[in-house]
């Protein structure tokens, strides 16, 4: 025998040890029916390891010796999912079930049998697994739904995540969603071990997760027991496919992934409900912690069918179990200043572990919530999450009450800038009136002017922003035009190329148009779409300035709401000196030429939308849409002009081809868009 074949013959004992591996690894993590003793496995990779370290050239991404982590890395990359990860709406009780059953019904509108697969919903972090032909490729969070994170390396460390698809044919993309959570009992090992060493404990296993999976050290990620559930499919190319959603579990089952055993298909939306008393009985039993539960249509044609609205599928919903509830005391209560002004008076709490988290602050809401509650600084109080996710005072406990318990006082004035506060007839919500000259609104004042949709700054990000503002480099939205490269070259990671590059997109940006300079200003209620109209109507800033609450009502598409803001925006002589220095310092836009032709270039079209818009929202598309002057409908007919097809989109998009109506993809419609407003 030669030395090659000697060579050819040791690799084929090699991808066959790789092979046993793989399917031990899935018998102790995924089905928990071990075959080998701990002591046969071990001899297995010691055997391994040998061989990995004499022919390093033969190790794969998919070798079981691959999940032990490897280089840290300085940062997470970001990943654009191909299909958006969509969150869920929430029914919080029977009625608001019920409801989501009526909707599927009459939206499908044929007296279909409707079931659903009801699952245990996790309380982890969402996770994407990409595979190529089988084999992982790449991980990532969530995010915001549209981008996450790429924790490849991470994802490779969790033993119940295949790194190669079990299956002689698999699909050629495979895109799975699913939740990594930490089980009790992994939970409790970690932190009674982080105890013993002087480490760090996680207030709960869902943060433990979180935590680890966001570790730029993959060996640190490796060193935790995660597990990751799979519970869905963002997409699959294979020719044949399950009809159903409990089919595709089925299947990923098949593939290597763990499914949760306490899945429950369910003949109605009674069944729904039947369920839920049965698990939530169960729930403290259970090995890991849930939440709640979510439902799904079964048939995966019924989901096409039903689609998505805003960022959440109309064919799904998440049943929480009932807020947790604890006694605390209220130590002070302050009063914040949010974007838009709303002042919101927020409760300091002696901090106490609450549906699952150390709750140290609640939200008192407004001055009548306030007043409802008869609450005192000092007074024993009930702190309930609110959906499992906004912690709230409930009640007070009055016999609890401490003489001289001080009352709590709403402010007469902006506790940030001191401007007078303003409470409309009718309205919940107080403000402050200061507009952009309150420290604590500027900053959000100064990313909506800098937006790509605004003033379109290229460079000023949030962090940025945080940074000018805390720094008192900026002030306000004027001072942006008198920075300089020698005051931004102390802020962190700023060169002297990109202070060079900020000051001179900075300088581009004087140059715009009447209609984003009017969106980029904030009026409260004044979208995209309705500064577009209002540019078009008026033609000059001078015109609109002089408008009365008469004519500005005349304007299609504007009602009294939106008019006073209008007017008292203009109206306030601070607000109109910002104006008017931004117009000084060389802010201008070509005279804009009236009449609804030139304005409004989509005048007498209608424009449809359709399918889960990753980029920009479907609120920011069909305002975007009106201001050009287009209608926007929500279904497809022979009078539709345009369809905008996103991802997910169905029966719309067959409609329309078989009317001959044009259709285009998310990011033809952002290119169309950029085209009209370079006009």
């Amino acid at each position: 025998m030669t030395d090659i074949d000697s060579v050819k013959e040791t690799e084929v004992v090699y991808r066959r040890l790789v092979d046993e591996l793989q399917q031990h690894n899935h018998r102790y993590y995924v089905l928990d029916n071990p075959s080998i003793p701990d002591a046969e496995y071990d001899r297995m990779m010691r055997d391994l390891d040998a061989l990995e370290s004499r022919y390093a050239h033969w190790v794969d991404a998919d070798s079981p010796s691959q999940r032990v982590g490897g280089s840290a890395l300085a940062e997470f990359d970001q990943v654009a999912h191909t299909q958006p990860m969509l969150s869920l709406d929430n029914a919080f009780d029977a009625q608001e079930l019920q409801e989501f059953g009526r909707r599927v019904s009459e939206r499908l509108a044929d007296n279909y049998s409707i079931d659903y697969v009801c699952e245990p919903k996790l309380d982890g972090v969402a996770i994407s697994l990409l595979y190529e032909d089988g084999v992982l490729k790449r991980a990532a969070t969530r995010g915001d739904g549209a981008v996450g994170e790429d924790i490849t390396e991470n994802a490779r460390t969790i033993r119940s995540i295949p790194l190669r698809l079990q299956h002689h044919s698999p699909p050629k993309v495979l895109e799975v969603r699913g939740e990594v959570y930490l089980p009790r009992d992994g939970f409790k090992q970690f932190n009674t071990a982080a105890i013993a060493c002087g480490g760090k404990t996680f207030v709960n296993p869902r943060n433990a997760a979180a935590g680890s999976l966001r570790q730029l050290d993959p060996k640190i990620t490796a060193a935790r027991p995660l597990q990751m559930c799979a519970y869905g499919v963002g997409q699959i190319d294979t020719q044949s496919q399950p009809e159903t959603h409990l089919e595709m579990l089925h299947y990923l089952g098949r593939l290597g992934f763990l499914i949760n055993p306490n899945i429950h298909l369910a003949a109605n939306i009674d069944d729904c409900e039947n369920y839920y008393g049965n698990l939530a009985a169960r729930r403290d039993s259970l090995p890991y912690d849930i939440d709640g539960i979510v439902y799904k249509v079964n048939d995966l044609e019924f989901q096409r069918r039903l689609g998505t609205v805003r960022r959440s599928p109309r064919w799904a919903i998440a049943r929480k179990f009932p807020a947790q509830e604890e006694m605390t005391k209220l130590l002070a209560v302050e009063f914040q200043v949010g974007r838009t002004g709303a002042i919101t008076p927020v409760a300091r709490l002696q901090p106490i572990f609450v549906g699952g988290v150390t709750v140290s602050n609640a939200t008192l809401h407004n001055a009548d919530e306030i007043a409802r509650l008869d609450v005192r600084v000092g007074d024993t109080v009930i702190v309930r999450r609110a959906g499992d996710v906004i912690p709230q005072i409930a009640n007070v406990i009055f016999e609890k009450r401490l003489l001289g318990a001080v009352a709590v006082q709403f402010p007469d004035c902006c506790p940030v800038c001191y401007s007078p506060l303003q409470q409309l007839v009718g309205k919940a919500v107080t403000r402050c009136t200061g507009g952009m000259l309150c420290s604590a609104q500027i900053k959000q004042a100064i990313k909506h002017y800098a937006s790509r949709r605004a003033m379109d700054i290229d460079g000023l990000g949030d962090r940025l922003v945080e940074q000018l503002v805390d720094t008192k480099c900026i002030l306000s939205i004027i001072d942006l035009y008198k920075l300089n490269i020698a005051q931004l070259l102390p802020l962190d990671r700023m060169g002297q190329k990109s202070a060079a590059n900020l000051v001179a997109a900075i300088e581009t940006s004087k140059l715009t148009s009447l209609g984003k300079f009017l969106f980029a200003l904030g009026i409260r209620e004044v979208g995209e779409g309705c500064a577009q109209t209002l540019a078009a109507s008026f033609g000059s800033l001078e015109a609109l300035l002089k408008a009365s609450p008469d004519e500005l009502l005349e304007i299609d598409g504007i009602g009294p709401i939106v008019a006073r803001h209008i007017g008292n925006f203009f109206a306030n002589p601070e607000a109109l000196e910002i104006v008017t220095a931004l117009c000084e310092m060389g802010v201008t836009w070509p005279v804009v030429v009236l009449g609804e032709q030139v304005a409004q270039p989509l005048r007498g079209e209608t424009w449809v939308l359709t399918g889960s818009l990753q980029i920009m929202s479907r609120a920011e598309a069909k305002d975007a849409l009106l201001g050009l002057g287009a209608k926007v409908a929500g279904s497809v007919s022979a009078k539709t002009t345009q369809l905008v097809a996103g991802p997910g989109a169905g029966s719309k998009l067959r409609k329309a081809e078989n009317l001959g109506i044009p259709a285009m993809d998310e990011q033809q419609f952002i290119d169309f868009l950029q085209v009209q407003r370079n006009r």
